[in-house]
């Protein structure tokens, strides 16, 4: 019976939070502690609570509570990663994501694949490519994309910024390598046509660099990006245009 009432309140804990209605959401999950000290998802999600508040030493203090119930749960273990990275204690946040994916490597070896875990871990390497690029540090910055990459393949994305970061270190034809093949993978994808018509202008084939972007108005007639790069290149011989 006391089983039943506490997933009950967990239930009704994670319908308010979905919600958004965080008060009713703590008044539960508390409720919730109250009843079993050991409930590790009532800490998480109270863990949660206090992060979309603001209140960022209690949801730190959450999220190790969690840890401390169940040391290898790895959702837990992202989201206090990606919280101490954001108010720059790196180290411990690298320390506890690198611990995080070595668990979900060793899983994986045994045959058990979480995509919804991999695109989380997906983006905490996409954050990481991100902070290396503000700083050029470009060669770190491919490393984290090419990683963010093979665990979120479908994350397009992540491969034109790959592209702007070979033409940045000055490997252009790599970046016309990256582009074409995102290009004929998928026809579709407009951001693709534009980052490759980009790099057509700047390297001075500007007929090559309308005709991509006249591509992408045969599919989107309303693209400003498109319109505007277009006009661009008729009207000034000497205007540079950067990936």
């Amino acid at each position: 019976m006391e089983n039943f009432k506490q997933s009950d309140l967990l239930k009704k804990a994670k319908e308010a939070f979905q919600k958004n209605d965080l008060k009713t959401s703590s008044l539960i999950l508390n409720e919730l502690i109250e009843l079993n000290s050991s409930h590790t998802e009532a800490y998480f999600y109270l863990a949660n609570v206090f992060h979309l508040r603001g209140e960022i030493g209690k949801a730190i203090k959450a999220f190790n509570r969690v840890l401390e119930l169940d040391p290898n749960h790895t959702d837990a273990s992202i989201s206090l990663s990606v919280l101490l990275n954001d108010i720059g204690r790196y180290e411990e946040a690298k320390t506890i994501f690198e611990k995080a994916n070595n668990h979900v490597k060793n899983s994986q070896n045994q045959g058990v694949v979480d995509p919804h875990l991999n695109k989380k871990f997906s983006l905490k390497h996409y954050e990481l490519a991100e902070s290396y690029a503000s700083y050029n540090r470009f060669d770190e910055a491919l490393f984290e994309y090419n990683k963010s990459i093979n665990l979120d393949p479908d994350n397009l994305e992540i491969r034109i910024k790959v592209a702007k970061l070979y033409s940045k270190k000055g490997f252009t034809s790599k970046s016309f390598e990256e582009l074409k093949k995102l290009k004929n993978e998928h026809p579709g994808y407009i951001p693709a046509r534009i980052a490759l018509g980009l790099l057509f202008y700047g390297s001075g084939n500007i007929i090559e660099a309308q005709a991509e972007w006249q591509n992408v108005l045969s599919r989107e007639p309303n693209n400003q990006e498109a319109v505007m790069y277009i006009n661009l290149s008729r009207g000034a011989t000497e205007t540079h245009i950067s990936l």
